[in-house]
């Protein structure tokens, strides 16, 4: 029943999220003739996002559907692959251009790029509804316990009423804690990150790199327009106590692995506000699906920023869904019997991602002692072995099957 001053709306599908994740999976199914609503929490586009890199496998599937160009021509950065320096020595150089063309780079693009690229080519439908500024605040279900649709308050209170409900909504998913899915929770890695922006006055440096100096480990990468975007590693759930000893400590700290940017540090860091923390930790959904409903990208894993596998992860995800929503369509159930071929596609993936970015996180921003003194030695074998390039492909592609299902598309 709709509730006093809370319109109803009706759509096949509803995506809760206006991520990467949610937006791909509305514009492959309203491409598939398929009546979309998606619920999105932020008014508008106009804020802060983390993750930017994208690996060419992703890059593969934005292209195929046709939103690649459009969201590269509001801006970004090409680099031509990874490197890993302890001291101002390159241990590790991972050379995406040995990589087969044309998805041979890893593209810096801004996430708001992406999305206003999404927004737009989905509003050419008219099977599509976005609406901006509100929250999902309760699922709706019928007299089986099916999800039925979503209640969304905001300025004003929408019921979505769907023949499934995918939960699109990152890492602190409401729909996910609405429906009751319980998550495991790893801490699987010894550090957060301390994001934020320096003008990059002339570096060109075309590499992605983690550099190792004095102090704890550092990510670098030019960033869109002319900005250099660096994520300080600090021990995890450090904060507070790094915090408390003032900015001046941690611009001290920061220096010492990138000396070479002093000036330019001191002079953007005047607080601790000046910071964007992340808290790095896995998880995973218990369960992916249950009758009427679907969790994708970090509303069902999360990850570590080490390897850049967010937005490659998140786009594979709304592909892969793509054909089994359109089966459940066809079928006019969304039981979990079809839904969890979803989940039977993509988490051994998406384990795979998780096991070897904590091998990464330990081979390269590990304090421990031992680990610097090995840490060379193994780097400089592993870089001329065949295992190199087969590691160097999994991380760029991902799950390499995973393609657009274009028999389903009624609209180019």
């Amino acid at each position: 029943m709709t509730e006093a001053g809370t319109r109803s709306v009706h759509a096949d599908i509803c995506v809760v999220g206006g991520g990467p994740a949610g937006l791909t999976l509305a514009l492959l199914l309203l491409r598939s003739g398929v009546r979309v609503t998606v619920v999105e929490r932020s008014r508008s586009l106009d804020r802060e996002y983390r993750g930017e890199i994208l690996q060419p496998g992703g890059a593969a599937l934005l292209d195929r559907i046709g939103v690649l160009e459009g969201a590269r021509k509001r801006g970004g950065h090409e680099h031509t692959g990874f490197r890993f320096a302890d001291r101002g020595r390159a241990l590790l150089v991972a050379d995406y251009s040995r990589l087969p063309g044309p998805y041979n780079r890893l593209l810096s693009l801004p996430q708001r790029h992406l999305l206003e690229e999404l927004l737009e080519r989905c509003g050419q439908f008219d099977e599509f509804r976005y609406l901006p500024g509100r929250r999902a605040s309760q699922l709706l279900r019928d007299d089986r316990g099916t999800v039925r649709g979503v209640t969304a308050t905001g300025d004003e209170g929408v019921e979505v009423l769907a023949h499934c409900v995918v939960g699109a909504d990152g890492r602190y998913s409401k729909v996910r804690r609405l429906a009751g899915i319980e998550v495991d929770r790893a801490e699987a890695f010894a550090h957060d990150v301390l994001w934020f922006k320096l003008p990059a006055d002339g570096d060109t440096d075309p590499h992605v790199r983690i550099v190792r100096g004095g102090g704890n480990p550092v990510l670098v990468y030019r960033s869109y327009p002319d900005t250099l975007q660096i994520g300080w590693t600090l021990p995890h759930g450090g904060y507070r106590d790094v915090a408390a000893k003032g900015i001046d400590h941690v611009t001290r700290e920061i220096t010492k692995a990138l000396p070479r940017y002093a000036d330019r540090i001191a002079e953007r860091l005047n607080g601790v506000a000046d910071l964007t923390l992340l808290d790095v930790f896995t998880q995973e959904a218990r369960v992916w699906t249950a009758d009427g409903l679907v969790l994708i990208g970090d509303a069902a894993h999360t990850h570590s920023p080490i390897g850049a596998q967010g937005i490659n992860l998140a786009v594979q995800d709304a592909v892969a869904l793509h054909p089994v929503l359109m089966t459940a369509l066809e079928h006019r159930t969304a039981d979990t019997d079809i839904l969890e071929r979803f989940t039977r596609r993509r988490r051994p993936a998406v384990r795979r991602v998780m096991r070897f970015q904590a091998l990464q996180s330990k081979a390269m921003l590990s304090q421990n002692p031992v680990a610097a003194r090995v840490r060379p030695r193994i780097a400089g074998v592993v870089s001329r072995t065949p295992l190199f390039r087969t590691i160097l492909r999994h991380v760029a592609y991902g799950d390499q099957d995973i393609a657009v299902a274009e028999e389903h598309f009624v609209r180019r």
